[in-house]
């Protein structure tokens, strides 16, 4: 019997896939429990509906996440920062302070978006990538001053 899951399944299927199982498993465990579909003609055009706005709504995403990046190109973070001895700064800058002052230029995005592996602890300027979209990675400069 062919099927389309509705749900990911582990080593079975992922949403949207079509698949030959065999009568049994697919009556009994997968269209039972909300994994799959009998594939038949009315399904199978409302999965082709459903692709399409998924679709569509990727392109919207995608366009917006767009526009998104080429705001955060143009836009320099100033950080003013305690320093020691030779110029060492107290502390470091932050995922969630990043996020705050991006959100303060109406940018909203979560702080797990900000790929920063530790805090920017150093005077100067630092390139901080921001991944917006799937695979639409921003860039926003960060500067740390005295």
């Amino acid at each position: 019997m062919k099927v389309i899951f509705i749900k990911d399944l582990r080593g079975q299927g992922k949403r949207g896939e079509i698949k030959e199982v065999k009568d049994g498993y697919a009556e009994n465990y997968l269209i039972k429990n909300g994994y799959a579909k009998k594939l038949t003609e009315q399904n199978y055009n409302e999965y082709l509906e459903t692709k399409k706005e998924e679709k569509k709504l990727d392109n919207e995403n995608r366009k917006e996440a767009e526009e998104i990046k080429a705001k955060m190109s143009k836009i320099e973070l100033v950080f003013k920062v305690k320093t020691g001895a030779q110029d060492k700064v107290f502390g470091s800058i932050s995922t969630k302070q990043i996020k705050e002052e991006l959100e303060k230029k109406n940018i909203n995005i979560d702080k797990k978006q900000i790929m920063l592996q530790e805090g920017l602890s150093s005077l100067g300027y630092h390139n901080v990538k921001i991944e917006i979209y799937k695979d639409i990675i921003g860039e926003v400069k960060v500067k740390l001053e005295k």
